[in-house]
């Protein structure tokens, strides 16, 4: 199993069919996992999937339709059931509290994990670890939406034909990585800039400025494709993307592979949205989302 890979439990927008859940998708990062949208059958999905309870330390949640949110009751409640020994950060938007309240205590059970309320009221930064910066942007859609992306810090890749020119060896190599500086030798005299990766979860929305500061520079974009382009107009009066849309939307912002999901009932070949999506240029990695699908975050150059 990677370290970092993305885990899909559902990809059906607004309701579920025979073979598509409603949403839900999780976010593996170094230990930390990352649950997004969890709409209705996302605890049974979990169980299919191999994520257990104990593998949530956030909720993030975009807007407050049925298929985005409707599954926090039950995976809330199971968090609790199941002791998880961490506490577990719910991000949503701030005009959904009462929403959020709702669903947290839609039945009565015993609270034994501790679950902070994290509202987002503005895009920007939410949270800062040591593996990554989880950010929100504003998305367009009738009500309130954000999408979210994380972004690893940059650090150093030391170069051993430098370090050897230079005889440094063995314990000094971490004193140079630990103090920056090692006699007259820079840390930057003999290392290179590992950029961070970066990863992005754009859900319910329509094409907006919100969308392409997300996805920029993304590793991994995970973004909803609902509609194919020839219903553009339906998209639009939804508030929802088409596969070129979100295709272009990539391309643009050079991520790496590209992760369509959230799809409209109405389609019944899956193939035609990878199919659109190359026809918008988009030449990364591809992948059109199944219930049970993992993609793993692309390695780094």
């Amino acid at each position: 199993m990677s370290s970092r890979e993305f885990v899909v439990l559902g990809t059906a927008s607004q309701v579920p069919t025979r073979h598509r859940n409603h949403n839900g998708y999780l976010l593996r990062w170094d230990g930390e996992g990352i649950l997004f949208d969890p709409g209705e059958g996302t605890q049974r999905q979990m169980l299919r999937a191999g994520v257990a309870a104990h593998d949530l330390n956030r909720i993030c949640v975009t807007h407050f339709h049925g298929d985005h949110s409707l599954g926090l009751a039950g995976v809330i409640q199971r968090i609790n059931l199941d002791r998880v020994p961490h506490p577990v950060t719910a991000h949503y938007p701030a005009s959904g509290q009462h929403f959020f309240e709702r669903l947290r205590y839609a039945t009565a059970y015993r609270e034994t994990v501790r679950l902070t309320e994290a509202p987002v009221a503005e895009g920007g930064v939410l949270a800062e670890t040591s593996a990554y910066r989880l950010e929100a942007r504003r998305l367009s859609h009738p009500v309130e939406s954000f999408g979210y992306r994380l972004v690893e810090p940059d650090g150093r890749r030391m170069l051993p034909e430098q370090l050897r020119a230079r005889g440094i060896t063995g314990p000094d190599v971490g004193r140079l990585q630990r103090d920056g500086v090692l006699g007259d030798v820079s840390l930057a005299d003999v290392s290179e800039l590992r950029r961070g990766q970066r990863f992005a979860f754009v859900m319910d929305t329509r094409l907006c400025d919100g969308v392409g500061e997300l996805a920029v520079g993304c590793d991994l974009l995970v973004i909803e494709s609902t509609f194919l382009d020839e219903d553009v107009r339906l998209a639009e009066d939804h508030g929802h993307l088409t596969a070129g849309q979100a295709a272009t939307v990539a391309r643009e912002a050079g991520v790496r592979h590209l992760v369509l999901t959230h799809f409209s009932q109405r389609y019944t070949d899956p193939g035609e949205f990878e199919r659109q999506a190359r026809a918008a240029g988009f030449e990364g990695e591809l992948t059109v989302a199944a219930d049970l699908t993992r993609v793993a975050v692309p390695k780094r150059h």
